[in-house]
């Protein structure tokens, strides 16, 4: 099943839409603002964005620009309204995939939907995240707060196990294993101990890594 989010405020439409992709294996979130669409991309990234240009606080050619600095190949499709031409421009200039003119056709639409995905494949798995901190997968790249974050071997692999294990304790033998122990190279605790405070302080002490005592770590979403 593929996750969408759809930016829309015209609750008639938004629930027609969801209605219909849902019968075709989509899992559709409704953002009814520019402000919730970021809210709920900062938690998680989606298959592919349908962003209408008019919403209530602002156009959507602000909120494609902030996507595509934090999320590169995320398809993003512009829903405009018929004989908006200078919409349609600068939903492309601004990185939009492609777009559709409403009123539209529901079949149309998740067929252009289909198209972009073939096209663009799943950025779902290739974007990880919690809090303000994501990885890029297929870049090996960090970021914080939109900074690239440049890590050694050791502190991406163990970012990227807490991170793909999120909402979970980890204990510290379970990290040594998959971290160390899997690639052949055999440490003890001072060294978890040691990886864990330097990223950190490259993280910028981030408060969605806990420490549980006694147990090891978790990473949880705490905005």
């Amino acid at each position: 099943m593929a996750d969408l989010y759809y930016v829309e405020d015209d609750q008639n439409i938004a629930l027609a839409v969801k209605e219909y992709l849902e019968q075709r294996n989509f899992k559709v979130t409704i953002c009814p603002t520019l402000f919730a669409a970021k809210q709920q991309l900062k938690e998680y990234v989606p298959t592919c964005v349908l962003l209408d240009w008019n919403m209530p606080d602002g156009h959507g050619d602000g909120l494609c620009r902030w996507i595509r600095s934090n999320w590169k190949d995320l398809p993003v499709i512009f829903l405009t309204v018929r004989g908006d031409t200078s919409d349609i421009a600068s939903g492309l200039r601004n990185g939009a995939d492609d777009y559709v003119v409403k009123p539209f056709e529901l079949e149309v639409l998740y067929l252009r939907i289909l198209a972009v995905l073939r096209r663009a494949g799943s950025a779902a798995e290739q974007y990880i995240s919690c809090d303000a901190i994501r990885i890029d997968q297929n870049r090996h790249a960090v970021f914080c707060n939109s900074e690239e974050i440049f890590l050694s071997a050791a502190e991406y692999q163990l970012l990227l196990y807490l991170m793909k294990n999120k909402g979970k304790t980890v204990t510290r033998e379970k990290i040594l294993a998959q971290v160390w122990d899997a690639n052949g190279s055999y440490v003890n605790n001072n060294t978890l101990t040691v990886t864990i405070k330097r990223l950190r302080d490259k993280l910028s002490q981030p408060s969605c890594l806990k420490t549980i005592r006694s147990v090891g770590y978790r990473m949880e979403d705490t905005i």
